[in-house]
């Protein structure tokens, strides 16, 4: 992920349908100025907590306006810190909201790239589909191995990496870890991965019947082997 002067997310990682909620606390960062270094580590599961005033807030700065004080939320849920909340500000609590928060960064102008998984693309609850109608880049592998990168960085300056899938299971059931950290040296050693992986799966290098082309190339290479032989 990267965040840049003008507004730039970028994300790698094998993506289930929780992993937007990092936009929330993406949206909070953005209203501070000069923020201090970052060297933070979270641990999961977190509880669940009330989102409706992060939603509410990031709505309005997406329209451009100031979003007015409505008094504490009555709702049910949790209100108070949680390993998510440091990250988020608020827990995004379902996947639906999460995607939300993502579609209002890039309302907001924010340049937003996304690289996945082809398996994860097609589960249920996956937003890739809302991502893409919605004008956001994303492109995804095809590849026998997994996309399993869990990386994210912000403004070329902030790396958030460990073993959490953003996922809703991960965050919630899963004990799981999170470092964010700011260090130049490894920003811009998974600033590197992360375009070079954007280029690797550029739809133009696509080859679209991947199995059976292996498959045609394994071929010809024992028919060309049995000819040596042969001869």
């Amino acid at each position: 992920m990267v965040w840049g002067a003008a507004g730039r997310l970028l994300l790698a990682a094998g993506l289930g349908a929780a992993f937007e909620a990092l936009a929330g606390w993406l949206l909070r960062r953005a209203a501070k100025a000069s923020p201090p270094a970052v060297r933070e580590v979270l641990f999961f599961p977190s509880r669940v907590t009330c989102v409706k005033e992060l939603l509410e807030e990031a709505a309005a700065a997406a329209r451009g306006v100031s979003s007015s004080p409505r008094g504490p939320c009555a709702c049910p849920l949790p209100h108070g810190e949680s390993a998510l909340g440091r990250l988020l500000g608020r827990l995004l609590s379902s996947p639906r909201c999460s995607g939300q928060a993502v579609l209002l960064l890039h309302r907001r102008g924010v340049r937003v790239r996304v690289v996945t998984d082809t398996d994860y693309m097609a589960l249920a609850g996956s937003q890739i589909g809302l991502l893409r109608r919605a004008g956001i880049q994303v492109r995804h592998d095809q590849e026998s191995g997994y996309m399993h990168h869990k990386f994210a960085i912000i403004d070329k300056k902030i790396l958030i990496t460990g073993s959490l899938n953003w996922t809703t299971q991960a965050i919630q059931c899963n004990r799981e870890n999170l470092l964010i950290v700011e260090d130049k040296d490894c920003v811009n050693i998974f600033l590197e991965e992360f375009e070079k992986i954007w280029d690797d799966y550029n739809p133009a290098k696509y080859t679209f019947f991947p199995k059976e082309e292996k498959q045609l190339l394994k071929d010809k290479a024992i028919t060309g082997a049995k000819l040596e032989v042969n001869k």
